[in-house]
């Protein structure tokens, strides 16, 4: 029996069911004219009754891990050709860039099963699949869970965000023969100091290639020097160099590049109240000038190295 298998019949055998109406909202232009998918797997603000019952935080807490109004910066992807896929349920719900079952046994009140990742790093720091605090490190829950609750929110939010983003990976991929896959977050402003230019401030955007392997260099270079020439301090994988959905779905080999994209909150909203700046209109401009220079750098007949 599958471990996912295995899952659900553990879910169902318990009668445990979660409150999310929808996991995820895509938005498609008529018709895809880039090679180009944008998703923003942390934006989601639809905070379900069972998080919310079983959570010591209140509402301001817990959204410390919600990417907010990342969805919004990069909603001009359809307007150039690519849909964006934008996770509904939050990210202290479910993490869809964990592996699906990296879980910490000690949020848990019986053993986890023998596929559960429980030693991982990020495991380690409480942010698992199902995460343990938020993002400011506060503990999320007044209780342990069972695992049965475990595997119903990944039946019902991480599974089928997952199947619909590796379905327009491969559409997009078989229609144009590549896909670059923009993951786009934000990240806290706090500890940004930018390590490659002290002199230059705080760091604004961070690229993400795992190192090379989940992109092709001239596509992490393109958005690199597109964002250096707007006055933008960019650093490449330093200190974010992608997480789950980087290193499951990049493969430039066989034509399928991800970069994941961090933008400092401090640029376009208050961290504390999540009110938008009035610098979120500029900076959704520039990033929908991001958008058009890598869906025309896919675009290139001449370009190296995008399928190698």
């Amino acid at each position: 029996m599958s471990p996912l298998a295995s899952a659900r019949e553990r879910s169902d055998a318990k009668r445990v069911f979660v409150d999310v109406d929808a996991p995820f909202h895509l938005s498609e232009p008529k018709i895809q004219t880039v090679p180009l998918v944008v998703a923003s797997p942390h934006s989601g603000s639809r905070y379900p009754s069972d998080l919310v019952d079983a959570s010591k935080l209140d509402a301001d807490a817990l959204r410390r891990s919600e990417d907010a109004h990342v969805d919004a910066l990069f909603a001009s992807s359809i307007d150039h050709g690519a849909p964006l896929l934008a996770a509904l349920f939050p990210r202290a719900y479910v993490d869809v860039n964990r592996e699906p079952y990296e879980l910490d046994p000690a949020m848990f009140d019986e053993a986890l099963p023998p596929y559960a990742s429980t030693r991982s790093p990020r495991v380690a720091a409480g942010l698992g699949s199902i995460p343990r605090i938020v993002a400011a490190g506060m503990d999320i829950y007044n209780r342990r869970l069972s695992f049965a609750e475990a595997a119903a929110r990944l039946d019902a939010c991480y599974k089928p965000y997952h199947r619909e983003l590796n379905r327009l990976i491969q559409t997009t991929r078989r229609h144009f023969g590549a896909c670059l896959l923009l993951d786009a977050h934000s990240m806290p402003s706090a500890g940004l100091a930018c390590r490659d230019d002290p002199n230059f401030g705080p760091i604004d955007i961070v690229l993400g290639d795992n190192h090379g392997h989940a992109a092709a260099p001239d596509l992490t270079d393109a958005a690199y020097r597109y964002l250096r020439d707007l006055g933008y301090a960019v650093a490449i994988n330093d200190p974010y160099a992608g997480g789950h959905v980087t290193k499951a779905y990049g493969a430039p080999r066989a034509g399928v590049h991800v970069l994941q994209v961090e933008v400092n909150r401090a640029l376009y909203m208050d961290e504390m109240s999540f009110e938008r700046s009035r610098y979120f209109e500029t900076l959704q401009s520039h990033i929908d000038g991001l958008i058009a220079a890598l869906g025309a750098a896919m675009q290139l007949e001449e370009a190296p190295s995008l399928v190698r």
